[in-house]
């Protein structure tokens, strides 16, 4: 697993996720830990290394 900090959209605290290098891309939906507003996330990997990453929040 990978560990990956990154500002939340909604309530802007920094946080971390356990991202999976075994897909190369993918894109899901995980809650915030600080606010609990769900965030789309789409992390890439290539090598077993990050090369992009972002978030987005989803309007409700």
């Amino acid at each position: 697993m990978y560990e990956h900090y990154f500002q939340c959209p909604y309530c802007w605290e920094q946080v971390s996720m356990l991202l999976d290098p075994s897909v190369s891309q993918q894109t899901y939906v995980e809650d915030c830990e600080v606010c609990c507003n769900p965030i789309e996330v789409t992390p890439q990997f290539q090598d077993n290394e990050l090369i992009g990453f972002d978030v987005q929040s989803i309007e409700q």
